[in-house]
């Protein structure tokens, strides 16, 4: 069984998570600092926004894959797949606060979590 909608965002968040750690290298470098953070501000801001990502992507990739066999109107998996996607660019872009950036943190983690609830719900309605 093949999971178009789900490949998808996987392929593009698994991008996603290629800058977000290339960040973190890129930070690792300028501060001098092979483990760990060693007190360095932009390196701890680098390594939360990639392991932000890592705490919640799966799960909602999971979910989504759940979902997928599921589901006949694939519009709702792509709203569930944008909302994932958007939320952890919205996140990442608001870990670095310049100006008023620091709303991406909050409609990042906002969309994040409303698309796990969303999704797990829609499971969970699936199953019963």
């Amino acid at each position: 069984m093949f999971f178009p909608v789900t490949a998808m965002y996987a392929g593009l968040l698994g991008l996603l998570l290629i800058l977000l750690s290339a960040q973190v290298s890129r930070q690792r470098r300028r501060a001098r600092v092979s483990l760990g953070l060693g007190g360095d501000t932009e390196l701890e801001r680098a390594a939360r926004a990639q392991g932000n990502f890592i705490e919640y992507v799966p799960l909602g990739l999971l979910l989504l894959l759940l979902l997928e066999p599921e589901i006949t109107r694939l519009w709702i998996l792509h709203v569930l797949g944008t909302m994932l996607l958007l939320g952890r660019i919205l996140h990442a872009i608001g870990m670095y606060p310049r100006g008023r950036a620091i709303k991406g943190r909050f409609w990042g983690t906002a969309l994040t979590w409303l698309m796990i609830l969303g999704a797990s719900f829609l499971n969970l309605w699936h199953q019963l």
